[in-house]
């Protein structure tokens, strides 16, 4: 099979969250900062809802970086990955062994930002054989430009540009699986989908009263 017909499944793949940092949270002007915290905030719900394996990492967060976004911490816990000054997050060896410890081959990355933080260790881990899916929405950087160019080179590498609702959509698969309801609860919560959903769990409430 085509590698870019493959499908992500609860069961392999890994999530990589990347040096979503508050300093540089500052500096995101290519969408919405409240939206892109809210996609943020879903793909590590999703991850969390099917316990999919995490791994988090900080580029020198005591220094301008600053820490990890305390929306992550509370989802993902605080476990954090701490480099002392790799650019690359796939030059950490302690980065790198914690996604081969998972024995996936496939790795959602979101990283701040996207034409470094993200780019960088995607490239790198699709050069060694990983099956690497940016998630561009759940990541930003400095102004459109910067994201388009990076999305370009990125797809010219062979990266899986990806969006997290059609991660979380990918990864459950069918309504009716195990995780179905709660996912599609994740997906309502951080998008405007909310309406939807609440539609549904309003009509399947009247029924059951009935």
């Amino acid at each position: 099979m085509n590698k870019f017909a493959e499908t992500l499944t609860i069961d392999n793949a890994v999530l990589a969250m990347i040096d979503h940092q508050t300093g540089l949270l500052v500096s995101c002007r290519d969408q919405d900062p409240h939206l892109m915290t809210e996609n943020i905030k879903g793909l590590c719900a999703m991850a969390k809802a099917v316990d999919m394996p995490t791994v988090t990492t900080a580029s020198m967060p005591d220094g301008p970086n600053g820490p990890i976004m305390p929306e992550i911490i509370e989802i993902l816990g605080d476990k954090v990955i701490e480099r002392a000054g790799e650019i690359n997050a796939w030059k950490s060896p302690e980065f790198k062994q914690a996604i081969e410890a998972t024995g996936r081959k496939k790795i959602i990355m979101a990283g701040l930002v996207t034409d470094v933080c993200l780019m960088f260790p995607a490239i790198s881990a699709v050069a060694e054989g990983y099956d690497v899916y940016a998630v561009v929405d759940a990541s930003g950087t400095w102004n459109n430009a910067v994201a388009q160019a990076s999305i370009h080179r990125m797809t010219q590498a062979g990266v899986k540009v990806a969006t997290w609702a059609s991660v979380l959509a990918e990864v459950m698969d069918d309504w009716r699986s195990e995780k179905g309801l709660e996912l599609g609860g994740i997906l309502g919560q951080h998008t405007s989908y909310r309406w939807v959903y609440n539609s549904y769990l309003q009509a399947s409430q009247a029924s059951q009263a009935k």
